[in-house]
């Protein structure tokens, strides 16, 4: 079930500037909302906040260097 979003408070990195080209994140109590900054209204993907916190310890070591 989709979290109510009404409230989220959208952030983005401080990296990337005043520039659209960005994906924003919103903690919604124990879930992780992502969006696409060019198209805000045009879907969010929401994960559970252990899930994200996985995908981002996977980043930080290395998980995906192969995709580049």
């Amino acid at each position: 079930m989709q979290p109510d979003l009404s409230g989220a408070r959208w952030r983005k990195s401080s990296l990337s500037g005043d520039g659209p080209s960005c994906v924003e994140m919103a903690f919604v109590g124990n879930d992780v909302a992502v969006r696409d900054t060019k198209d805000r209204d045009g879907g969010t993907l929401v994960f559970h906040r252990n899930e994200w916190t996985a995908f981002i310890s996977d980043i930080k070591n290395g998980g995906y260097d192969s995709l580049t």
